[in-house]
Protein backbone atom coordinates (compact mmCIF):
# COMPACT_ATOMS: atom_id res chain seq x y z
CA UNK A 1 0.00 0.00 0.00
CA UNK A 2 1.19 3.52 -0.83
CA UNK A 3 0.90 6.55 1.40
CA UNK A 4 -2.67 7.06 2.64
CA UNK A 5 -3.99 10.26 1.10
CA UNK A 6 -7.75 9.86 1.53
CA UNK A 7 -10.39 8.14 3.61
CA UNK A 8 -13.71 6.89 2.24
CA UNK A 9 -16.25 6.77 5.06
CA UNK A 10 -19.67 5.20 5.25
CA UNK A 11 -22.08 7.37 7.25
CA UNK A 12 -24.88 5.30 8.73
CA UNK A 13 -23.53 2.98 11.42
CA UNK A 14 -20.02 4.47 11.22
CA UNK A 15 -20.37 8.17 11.94
CA UNK A 16 -23.99 8.12 13.09
CA UNK A 17 -26.95 5.94 14.05
CA UNK A 18 -30.33 7.51 13.24
CA UNK A 19 -28.28 10.63 12.39
CA UNK A 20 -26.97 10.95 15.94
CA UNK A 21 -23.14 11.00 16.14
CA UNK A 22 -21.46 7.93 17.57
CA UNK A 23 -19.04 8.53 20.48
CA UNK A 24 -15.79 10.10 19.35
CA UNK A 25 -16.78 10.26 15.66
CA UNK A 26 -16.89 14.06 15.36
CA UNK A 27 -13.48 14.41 16.98
CA UNK A 28 -11.96 11.62 14.89
CA UNK A 29 -13.13 13.19 11.62
CA UNK A 30 -11.74 16.54 12.73
CA UNK A 31 -8.38 14.91 13.47
CA UNK A 32 -8.31 13.17 10.09
CA UNK A 33 -8.96 16.43 8.28
CA UNK A 34 -6.32 18.21 10.37
CA UNK A 35 -3.81 15.59 9.20
CA UNK A 36 -4.39 16.76 5.64
CA UNK A 37 -6.18 13.64 4.41
CA UNK A 38 -8.90 13.84 1.79
CA UNK A 39 -12.34 12.79 2.94
CA UNK A 40 -15.34 11.56 0.98
CA UNK A 41 -18.46 10.25 2.70
CA UNK A 42 -19.83 7.35 0.66
CA UNK A 43 -23.33 6.23 1.46
CA UNK A 44 -26.11 4.04 0.13
CA UNK A 45 -28.59 6.30 1.92
CA UNK A 46 -31.42 6.93 -0.53
CA UNK A 47 -33.90 8.87 1.59
CA UNK A 48 -32.03 12.20 1.54
CA UNK A 49 -30.14 14.37 -0.90
CA UNK A 50 -26.47 15.25 -0.50
CA UNK A 51 -27.40 18.75 0.64
CA UNK A 52 -29.84 17.42 3.23
CA UNK A 53 -27.29 14.93 4.56
CA UNK A 54 -24.67 17.67 4.81
CA UNK A 55 -27.01 19.93 6.78
CA UNK A 56 -27.90 17.12 9.18
CA UNK A 57 -24.27 16.15 9.75
CA UNK A 58 -23.22 19.77 10.20
CA UNK A 59 -25.94 20.21 12.83
CA UNK A 60 -24.53 17.11 14.57
CA UNK A 61 -21.07 18.70 14.73
CA UNK A 62 -19.35 17.20 11.68
CA UNK A 63 -17.36 19.61 9.50
CA UNK A 64 -18.67 18.49 6.11
CA UNK A 65 -20.30 19.95 3.01
CA UNK A 66 -22.41 18.49 0.23
CA UNK A 67 -19.25 18.33 -1.91
CA UNK A 68 -17.77 15.82 0.55
CA UNK A 69 -20.66 13.40 0.05
CA UNK A 70 -21.22 10.80 -2.65
CA UNK A 71 -24.61 9.10 -2.55
CA UNK A 72 -26.04 6.10 -4.36
CA UNK A 73 -28.72 8.30 -6.03
CA UNK A 74 -26.08 10.68 -7.43
CA UNK A 75 -24.05 7.78 -8.82
CA UNK A 76 -27.25 6.19 -10.16
CA UNK A 77 -28.09 9.36 -12.09
CA UNK A 78 -24.65 9.29 -13.70
CA UNK A 79 -25.00 5.57 -14.46
CA UNK A 80 -28.39 6.04 -16.14
CA UNK A 81 -27.08 8.97 -18.19
CA UNK A 82 -24.20 6.82 -19.44
CA UNK A 83 -25.94 3.49 -19.99
CA UNK A 84 -29.60 4.42 -20.54
CA UNK A 85 -29.67 8.00 -21.80
CA UNK A 86 -33.19 9.32 -22.18
CA UNK A 87 -34.73 6.28 -20.51
CA UNK A 88 -38.09 6.62 -18.80
CA UNK A 89 -37.68 5.41 -15.23
CA UNK A 90 -40.15 4.15 -12.63
CA UNK A 91 -38.72 4.97 -9.20
CA UNK A 92 -39.44 2.83 -6.14
CA UNK A 93 -37.87 4.62 -3.20
CA UNK A 94 -38.54 5.95 0.27
CA UNK A 95 -37.79 9.67 0.52
CA UNK A 96 -37.36 12.62 -1.84
CA UNK A 97 -34.10 12.42 -3.79
CA UNK A 98 -35.15 14.32 -6.93
CA UNK A 99 -32.37 16.87 -6.44
CA UNK A 100 -29.72 14.14 -6.80
CA UNK A 101 -31.40 12.55 -9.83
CA UNK A 102 -30.78 15.41 -12.21
CA UNK A 103 -31.39 14.44 -15.84
CA UNK A 104 -33.36 11.29 -14.96
CA UNK A 105 -36.88 11.11 -16.44
CA UNK A 106 -39.17 9.65 -13.77
CA UNK A 107 -42.62 8.54 -14.98
CA UNK A 108 -45.70 8.63 -12.80
CA UNK A 109 -47.55 5.60 -11.50
CA UNK A 110 -50.50 6.16 -13.84
CA UNK A 111 -48.48 6.41 -17.04
CA UNK A 112 -48.65 3.48 -19.44
CA UNK A 113 -48.66 2.60 -23.13
CA UNK A 114 -45.89 4.39 -24.99
CA UNK A 115 -45.00 6.11 -21.72
CA UNK A 116 -44.34 2.86 -19.87
CA UNK A 117 -40.94 2.85 -18.14
CA UNK A 118 -37.81 1.50 -19.76
CA UNK A 119 -36.09 1.05 -16.40
CA UNK A 120 -37.31 0.25 -12.90
CA UNK A 121 -35.04 2.07 -10.44
CA UNK A 122 -35.10 0.75 -6.87
CA UNK A 123 -33.80 2.91 -4.06
CA UNK A 124 -34.12 2.53 -0.31
CA UNK A 125 -36.89 0.61 1.42
CA UNK A 126 -39.59 2.15 3.55
CA UNK A 127 -43.40 2.36 3.80
CA UNK A 128 -43.61 2.84 0.02
CA UNK A 129 -42.46 -0.77 -0.50
CA UNK A 130 -45.97 -2.17 -0.20
CA UNK A 131 -47.60 -4.90 -2.26
CA UNK A 132 -49.10 -2.56 -4.85
CA UNK A 133 -45.80 -0.80 -5.55
CA UNK A 134 -43.78 -4.01 -5.73
CA UNK A 135 -46.37 -5.68 -7.94
CA UNK A 136 -46.39 -2.66 -10.24
CA UNK A 137 -42.60 -2.89 -10.55
CA UNK A 138 -42.96 -6.62 -11.23
CA UNK A 139 -45.36 -5.82 -14.06
CA UNK A 140 -42.93 -3.36 -15.64
CA UNK A 141 -40.17 -5.97 -15.49
CA UNK A 142 -42.39 -8.59 -17.12
CA UNK A 143 -42.97 -6.14 -19.96
CA UNK A 144 -39.23 -5.83 -20.54
CA UNK A 145 -38.08 -2.96 -18.35
CA UNK A 146 -34.52 -3.20 -17.02
CA UNK A 147 -33.92 -3.36 -13.26
CA UNK A 148 -31.44 -0.94 -11.68
CA UNK A 149 -30.98 -0.91 -7.90
CA UNK A 150 -29.06 1.62 -5.87
CA UNK A 151 -27.96 -1.13 -3.49
CA UNK A 152 -28.96 -4.54 -2.16
CA UNK A 153 -28.46 -4.01 1.59
CA UNK A 154 -30.63 -6.39 3.58
CA UNK A 155 -30.94 -4.17 6.65
CA UNK A 156 -29.57 -1.15 8.48
CA UNK A 157 -29.41 -0.10 12.11
CA UNK A 158 -31.52 2.65 13.64
CA UNK A 159 -32.13 3.68 17.24
CA UNK A 160 -34.99 1.16 17.11
CA UNK A 161 -32.69 -1.71 16.11
CA UNK A 162 -32.14 -3.43 12.76
CA UNK A 163 -34.66 -2.55 10.02
CA UNK A 164 -35.32 -4.30 6.71
CA UNK A 165 -33.83 -2.65 3.64
CA UNK A 166 -34.06 -2.96 -0.13
CA UNK A 167 -32.20 -6.24 -0.53
CA UNK A 168 -34.93 -8.16 1.26
CA UNK A 169 -37.39 -7.11 -1.48
CA UNK A 170 -35.00 -6.96 -4.42
CA UNK A 171 -34.24 -10.67 -4.26
CA UNK A 172 -37.96 -11.41 -4.68
CA UNK A 173 -38.29 -9.09 -7.67
CA UNK A 174 -35.26 -10.63 -9.34
CA UNK A 175 -36.45 -14.19 -8.86
CA UNK A 176 -40.08 -13.50 -9.79
CA UNK A 177 -39.20 -11.55 -12.95
CA UNK A 178 -36.18 -13.72 -13.76
CA UNK A 179 -33.88 -10.74 -14.09
CA UNK A 180 -30.74 -9.56 -12.33
CA UNK A 181 -30.51 -6.03 -11.03
CA UNK A 182 -27.70 -3.73 -12.11
CA UNK A 183 -26.30 -2.34 -8.84
CA UNK A 184 -25.05 1.25 -8.88
CA UNK A 185 -24.19 1.91 -5.21
CA UNK A 186 -22.01 -0.11 -2.88
CA UNK A 187 -20.81 -2.84 -3.40
CA UNK A 188 -20.38 -2.10 -7.12
CA UNK A 189 -16.84 -1.43 -8.28
CA UNK A 190 -18.14 1.57 -10.22
CA UNK A 191 -19.23 3.24 -6.99
CA UNK A 192 -15.77 2.97 -5.45
CA UNK A 193 -14.18 4.16 -8.70
CA UNK A 194 -16.46 7.20 -8.58
CA UNK A 195 -15.50 7.84 -4.94
CA UNK A 196 -11.77 7.67 -5.72
CA UNK A 197 -12.22 10.01 -8.68
CA UNK A 198 -14.25 12.34 -6.48
CA UNK A 199 -11.38 12.73 -4.01
CA UNK A 200 -8.64 12.45 -6.65
CA UNK A 201 -6.57 9.52 -5.39
CA UNK A 202 -5.65 6.03 -6.50
CA UNK A 203 -7.05 2.90 -4.90
CA UNK A 204 -3.74 2.14 -3.17
CA UNK A 205 -3.80 5.58 -1.55
CA UNK A 206 -7.22 5.22 0.09
CA UNK A 207 -8.83 3.54 3.08
CA UNK A 208 -12.52 2.60 3.23
CA UNK A 209 -14.26 2.51 6.63
CA UNK A 210 -17.59 0.74 6.98
CA UNK A 211 -19.86 -1.32 9.20
CA UNK A 212 -21.06 -3.63 6.41
CA UNK A 213 -18.35 -6.23 5.92
CA UNK A 214 -19.52 -7.28 2.46
CA UNK A 215 -20.81 -4.09 0.80
CA UNK A 216 -18.43 -1.61 2.43
CA UNK A 217 -15.21 -3.37 3.33
CA UNK A 218 -14.69 -6.46 1.18
CA UNK A 219 -16.13 -4.71 -1.87
CA UNK A 220 -13.64 -1.87 -1.37
CA UNK A 221 -10.81 -4.37 -1.01
CA UNK A 222 -11.78 -5.98 -4.31
CA UNK A 223 -11.45 -2.52 -5.84
CA UNK A 224 -7.91 -2.26 -4.44
CA UNK A 225 -8.79 -0.03 -1.47
CA UNK A 226 -7.66 -0.92 2.07
CA UNK A 227 -10.71 -1.97 4.09
CA UNK A 228 -11.43 -1.12 7.71
CA UNK A 229 -14.40 -2.74 9.46
CA UNK A 230 -15.89 -1.04 12.52
CA UNK A 231 -17.80 -2.93 15.22
CA UNK A 232 -20.66 -0.44 15.27
CA UNK A 233 -23.89 0.06 13.31
CA UNK A 234 -25.04 -3.11 11.55
CA UNK A 235 -21.91 -5.03 12.56
CA UNK A 236 -22.75 -8.50 13.88
CA UNK A 237 -20.18 -11.08 15.02
CA UNK A 238 -21.95 -13.77 13.00
CA UNK A 239 -21.80 -11.84 9.72
CA UNK A 240 -18.13 -11.18 10.43
CA UNK A 241 -17.47 -14.90 10.95
CA UNK A 242 -19.51 -15.94 7.90
CA UNK A 243 -18.15 -13.28 5.54
CA UNK A 244 -16.72 -14.12 2.14
CA UNK A 245 -13.35 -12.66 3.06
CA UNK A 246 -11.23 -11.05 5.75
CA UNK A 247 -11.07 -7.29 6.37
CA UNK A 248 -7.64 -5.71 6.22
CA UNK A 249 -8.29 -4.12 9.62
CA UNK A 250 -10.97 -4.27 12.32
CA UNK A 251 -11.45 -1.56 14.95
CA UNK A 252 -14.05 -1.02 17.64
CA UNK A 253 -15.33 2.26 16.23
CA UNK A 254 -14.53 5.19 13.97
CA UNK A 255 -13.07 6.95 17.01
CA UNK A 256 -10.09 4.61 16.75
CA UNK A 257 -9.35 5.37 13.08
CA UNK A 258 -6.76 8.15 13.59
CA UNK A 259 -4.61 5.78 15.66
CA UNK A 260 -4.88 3.05 13.02
CA UNK A 261 -4.02 5.46 10.19
CA UNK A 262 -0.92 6.63 12.07
CA UNK A 263 0.26 3.02 12.32
CA UNK A 264 -0.19 2.14 8.62
CA UNK A 265 3.00 1.90 6.52
CA UNK A 266 3.65 5.12 4.65
CA UNK A 267 0.82 6.93 6.40
CA UNK A 268 0.68 10.67 5.88
CA UNK A 269 -0.19 10.94 9.60
CA UNK A 270 3.18 9.72 10.78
Amino acid sequence: MGSVRAVLIDIDGVLTVSWQPLPGAVEALREIRAAGLGVVLVTNTTSRTRASIARTLTDAGFAVSAEDILTAPAVTAAYLAEHWPGARCALLNSGDIAEDLGGVTVVGEDEGGDSAPDVVVVGGAGPEFGYAALNRAFGHLQRGARLVAMHRNLYWRTDQGLQLDTGAFLVGLEKAARVEAEITGKPSAAFFEAALAHVGVGADEAVMVGDDIESDVLAAQRAGVTGVLVRTGKYLPQTHRDASGTPDHVIDSFAGLPVLLAELPGSAQR
